[in-house]
């Protein structure tokens, strides 16, 4: 799937400017993981933020930090990247996870990459992660592309489309997106992206 180039950009100056998820960013930067990325609604909420013209809150959880290592894929040592992230900046909700082991957890088939990994998360909006560069830039990977993120579709995306249908739905609901961000819509059932 192309990714517009805009959004990209947008997307790079938003988490760019946000002195909340610089710091975070710039931790994960510091362990210097192979294909480590922060994903999931430390972009995700950033983005609806400034759909409703909120000021960027700091996010305290759903940090998720994913990478990508065949040799090291234990949640041992996951579990030690997270002590030394949470070391080094206390205070938020760490959560850190090599994604050459995941696709077990989630009975998928084998990822080749942190960002191949992303093609199987529950939503399109959520299906995207930020990394720092050595220089500083923010790198974006979207393999579901943007347009749902900045438009406030949420729309599931591949089995969370079909069998895993339930689960997007309870995560919509339990989550409580609607309710905080109001601009929100589902996307109709026919409109999934499989």
């Amino acid at each position: 799937m192309s990714v517009d180039a805009s959004l990209v950009y947008r997307l790079q100056q938003l988490i760019a400017a946000d002195a909340h998820r610089r710091p975070l960013l710039e931790a994960v930067r510091s362990l210097v993981l192979p294909d480590a990325w922060i994903g999931a609604g430390f972009v995700r909420n950033a983005v609806w933020d400034a759909l409703h013209g909120r000021a960027a809150t700091a996010p305290h959880s759903d940090i998720d930090v994913i990478w990508f290592d065949p040799v090291r894929c234990s949640p041992e040592h996951d579990a030690e990247l997270e002590a030394r992230l949470a070391a080094a900046l206390p205070g938020p909700q760490w959560s850190v996870r090599n994604q050459a082991r995941m696709h077990l957890r989630n009975g998928d088939a084998p990822y080749a990459s942190a960002t191949d990994a992303l093609r199987y998360w529950p939503e399109t909006a959520t299906a995207v992660a930020v990394r720092l560069t050595q220089t500083g830039d923010v790198v974006v990977a979207a393999p579901l592309g943007l347009q749902d993120l900045w438009q406030g579709v949420l729309r599931p995306a591949g089995a969370f489309a079909t069998v895993k249908r339930a689960q997007f739905v309870a995560r919509v609901h339990g989550r409580g997106w609607l309710e905080r961000w109001p601009l929100l819509r589902l996307a109709a059932a026919e409109d999934a992206i499989e």
